[in-house]
């Protein structure tokens, strides 16, 4: 009795498993088929697991032209720039006010940690005139800083968060053995803390990247010249086209998840 509920378990469970690995793998591999299928201008009415005209021209095509007046690898350089610079800022900010938060008390600590939490849970379009006031404030608007300040806003929150989680979990016995040989506070965070939280650092900075490397409706607002638009700003560009190319639009975002 057992050994047949047992197997019923493992029935349902790999049941479901295969059912969530195709409801993942299958709009992957779509937007394959889409890419490599050129002769799809409209929107696809049917299903097809192999391109019925595979081609390469769209890639091409794509790698020459990304969007108006701006080529793939100018896109994809501006995305760079962007993802970096915001992994940089907000692991930079991020890391030096968790160490504070974790190891120093001064009033309104508590209050600055419910402030970033708030944060997390407005909805991305409520900071959109703050931030934009704040960028035209200090003339940076249409640039790629503009975007920078704009998604490293959007992750310290979180990177807040996970590096004082980290920062905490440090025995503080290390950092006294570090004063009583006569380390100061910099250089107790610089060789004890920081790489003791560097799991927490990594984490921080992929989710930052991934911010600025995938946003694009915030940037639209922040960039208004065609040569500072971003990969993921480029395929919702697209989409605003009179004739929306959804080959176009994998073959783009094939080249830009690689």
């Amino acid at each position: 009795m057992r050994s047949q509920l047992n197997r019923r378990q493992l029935f349902f469970t790999y049941l479901a498993l295969i059912l969530v690995a195709l409801f993942i793998l299958i709009p992957i591999w779509e937007l394959v088929y889409l890419a490599f299928e050129g002769g799809i201008v409209d929107r696809p009415t049917s299903f097809h697991f192999f391109p019925l005209k595979p081609t390469f021209s769209v890639f091409v095509e794509m790698w020459n032209r990304a969007g108006q007046n701006i080529t793939f690898l100018q896109a994809l350089r501006n995305s760079m720039i962007v993802s970096l610079g915001a992994a940089m800022l907000s692991v930079t900010l991020g890391a030096s006010m968790a160490y504070a938060i974790a190891r120093f008390r001064f009033p309104g600590r508590q209050l600055g940690l419910f402030g970033l939490l708030v944060g997390t849970l407005l909805p991305p379009v409520a900071l959109m005139t703050p931030l934009f006031l704040l960028v035209r404030t200090i003339n940076i608007q249409s640039t790629l800083f503009a975007l920078i300040i704009v998604y490293t806003s959007f992750a310290m929150p979180f990177a807040v968060w996970n590096m004082r989680a980290a920062f905490q979990a440090v025995p503080k016995e290390l950092e006294e053995a570090a004063f009583l040989d006569g380390a100061g506070n910099f250089i107790t965070f610089w060789y004890v803390d920081l790489p003791l939280a560097l799991p927490a650092i990594g984490i921080a900075a992929i989710v930052a990247f991934l911010i600025g490397y995938s946003e694009f409706a915030m940037g639209w607002m922040f960039v208004t010249r065609s040569e500072q638009v971003t990969l993921a700003m480029t395929i919702s560009g697209i989409l605003v086209q009179g004739s929306r190319h959804w080959s176009l639009m994998a073959a783009l975002s094939v080249l830009m998840s690689i």
